[in-house]
């Protein structure tokens, strides 16, 4: 390999020196040692007897370097986007999605691995080795090993066409989001806005040269650090219109109009299923997850949908009547920019309680520290910052931290990238940049990354987040500890390489820690005093913890649904046509009744539609994982919310097996029995 540093395999990347002129002849390099390798495994003597180490664990290795340089480029495009790195990541996909998507449709290859499989060595393997054949021969089978010549082409076609399209899709999101701004020279205007928000537009406007000091200004985007806050507590109506119209056109609109792309994508999923003998694209994806089928996911969210519908109903109702009492008018339904800010309103007046009345208690520094003191309690582990530069970052805002067991064993790093930037996607994300776990020369140390998009500091002030906000970062660091601990010698299938349906038990399980007394105390302090949020405050929190959550279910409810329709009816959305009507018209029943009707996030939907399968058929996963952590969470909340010993066994059970084992085994080694749905719909206060 060349010391193109794209092509590195150290453990610390030089960020500095991965230069957009670079990808192109680094993808090319690693594209043609991958293809080498590949044709090794291939053109073995065909009489020469197949081994383990010849055929599985070398295709396991070919793309490693690949995979390794690619995942670098697409990590930079998704934290530091510019027109020089997306022309050259957009040089590079189609070729990369390609050379993916042919491999289970080399013939040569799944003939050197079957052969392996059915000889008897490989039927006598066991244990991982054998859990690992099995899912390599489904992973080829189900993306097209088995079809016939003729249809071989099609399917890969298909594929770097879908790989073109999403990221086409995500790029619509991005852009339209960065392209709107509201500049308020009046800050009358402003009534309502908290001070952190008004202090964050301030810093805002001067970033861009925009008002003086005689004159000031505050600037508003469409990224939600901004939104939130302005939704839902700004007085002004006719701005929170402006606002609310802007961030519901994103993707909606020319020249970044995703309707169009939605129906190509929807289409194409399908066309692969029946490719693959599959009815339709979520039957394809969840044959091997633990629904097993749309169907079954759909049912899922059906159940869930019948019942939240009263309570639903009730908290419809109850809002309309709050707002006309306020404002001496008959209830009806609401425009769908006064949602956020009566439900606020409603919320404090039943309980007193103001969210950002807890942003205080929440400084960033204190968050990271408290969640390291828990994982430090609950999980063995020590986690250290590395300071003064010493390890490179894309971003002066990135941090980096050494994360170390019980035993002073360095399991892995990762970097922290909290904060908005124009150059950033939305959204908040765990990514993999090194698996390491258990191998031959001992056991190499794991490379992640969180990411998000949390209120920034102010001038004088440090980052000051939402109780909302601190549980992203115990989501996304959960899911980091599923990376960390992974102790499986098979790289794909170690750490969070686990079926969708499964990724979200070790992520939302640690949002947990974020409601207990005992917990907060270690993270919850005043940024300017020390104190811990004072009892009658966290009361209110509590009580209002479940607060419209009927609505806020179904609002989960209604993404799956629509998810899982556009993929098991596609006929009725692949023909061109728009498809948010059909779709808002499925969902109606799960959306609060608004004035005008709000559209749906279909345009916006980076979940389902800026990959080429990512959360597709999937979006359901998140209830589906939420049954499973809210049930788990049971045992800690029984014996001991610091309990390491419960820590230990959810370590060994859940966070070190990966993919090793079926996910429902894994839960029922931890739990003892079947995951029990009860414990959430109680947790949402939605059953006894």
């Amino acid at each position: 390999m060349s010391d193109n540093p794209f092509l590195e395999r150290s453990f610390h990347i030089r960020w500095s020196q991965l230069k957009p002129e670079l990808i192109e002849p680094a993808i090319e390099e690693a594209l043609a040692a991958a293809e080498k390798s590949l044709g090794q495994i291939e053109n073995q003597a065909v009489l020469a007897v197949p081994t383990f180490e010849g055929t599985f664990l070398a295709l396991e290795q070919a793309t490693e370097v690949l995979g390794d340089a690619w995942g670098k480029v697409s990590h930079l495009q998704s934290v530091a986007d510019s027109p020089e790195l997306r022309q050259a990541y957009n040089r590079m996909l189609p070729k990369v999605s390609a050379f993916f998507a042919r491999i289970p449709l080399r013939q040569a290859l799944w003939a050197r691995l079957k052969a392996f499989a059915e000889s008897s060595d490989g039927r006598d393997l066991e244990g991982v080795h054998r859990r690992f054949v099995d899912e390599t021969l489904a992973d080829f089978r189900e993306a097209g090993a088995d079809l016939a010549p003729e249809l071989r082409g099609r399917f890969e076609a298909i594929q770097t066409e879908l790989a073109q399209i999403t990221q086409t899709y995500s790029e619509n999101v991005l852009d339209a989001t960065n392209a709107w701004q509201m500049v308020v020279e009046d800050a009358g205007r402003l009534a309502g806005l908290p001070g952190h928000a008004r202090e964050a537009a301030a810093d805002s406007a001067r970033s861009k040269g925009l008002g003086s000091a005689d004159r000031p200004a505050w600037r508003f985007t469409l990224q939600m650090p901004s939104m939130e806050p302005f939704l839902t507590y700004l007085e002004d109506a006719a701005l929170r219109r402006e606002m609310w119209t802007a961030s519901a056109a994103v993707g909606a609109q020319a020249p970044r109009d995703n309707g169009p792309l939605i129906s190509r994508i929807v289409a194409l999923r399908a066309e692969k299923a029946r490719i693959m003998g599959r009815p339709h694209f979520a039957d394809h994806i969840l044959a091997r997850r633990m629904a097993k089928s749309g169907a079954r996911a759909l049912a899922f969210i059906e159940d869930l949908r019948a019942r939240c519908a009263a309570p639903f109903a009730k908290e419809c109702a109850e809002l309309e009547a709050f707002r006309a009492a306020q404002i001496g008018a008959s209830p009806g339904p609401l425009a769908p920019w006064e949602l956020a800010f009566w439900s606020e309103r409603l919320r404090k007046a039943q309980y007193d309680f103001d969210e950002e009345a807890l942003r205080p208690y929440f400084p960033l520094d204190g968050v990271m520290n408290g969640l390291f003191d828990l994982c430090h309690r609950v999980f063995g582990i020590q986690t250290v910052r590395r300071e003064g530069g010493v390890v490179e970052t894309w971003h002066p805002d990135v941090a980096f931290y050494d994360v170390r067991d019980a035993t002073g064993r360095h399991i892995g790093s990762f970097y922290a990238d909290l904060h908005p930037r124009e150059s950033k996607r939305g959204g908040a994300w765990m990514s993999s940049l090194v698996t390491g776990g258990p191998g031959p020369e001992g056991r190499r140390p794991h490379l992640g990354l969180i990411c998000g998009n949390l209120t920034p500091p102010t001038a004088g002030r440090p980052a000051l987040l939402t109780h909302r906000e601190a549980e992203t970062i115990f989501h996304e660091f959960g899911h980091l500890l599923h990376h960390l601990f992974g102790e499986v010698e098979i790289r794909s299938l170690n750490g969070v390489n686990v079926a969708w349906d499964f990724v979200e038990l070790p992520s939302q399980i640690m949002e947990n820690w974020c409601w207990e007394r005992e917990s907060l105390d270690l993270f919850a302090r005043h940024f300017a005093t020390g104190d811990k949020i004072p009892d009658l405050l966290f009361a209110k929190m509590t009580a209002a913890r479940n607060f419209r959550s009927a609505a806020a279910t179904l609002r989960q409810v209604a993404f799956a649904k629509m998810d899982l329709l556009l993929h098991t009816r596609p006929e009725a959305f692949s023909d061109g046509s728009d498809v948010e009507p059909a779709l808002r018209a499925a969902v109606a029943d799960c959306l609060v009744p608004t004035d005008p009707p709000a559209p749906t996030i279909i345009k916006r939907f980076g979940h389902i539609f800026s990959d080429p399968v990512g959360y597709a058929a999937g979006y359901y996963s998140y209830k589906w994982a939420e049954v499973l952590e809210a049930d788990a969470f049971t045992r800690f909340r029984s014996e001991g919310i610091f309990s390491a010993r419960v820590g230990a066994e959810f370590v060994d059970a859940i966070l070190s097996r990966g993919n090793s084992e079926d996910p429902a085994d894994l839960f029922r080694k931890f739990m003892g029995r079947e995951p029990d749905p009860k414990a959430l719909l109680v947790r949402s206060g939605l059953a006894a």
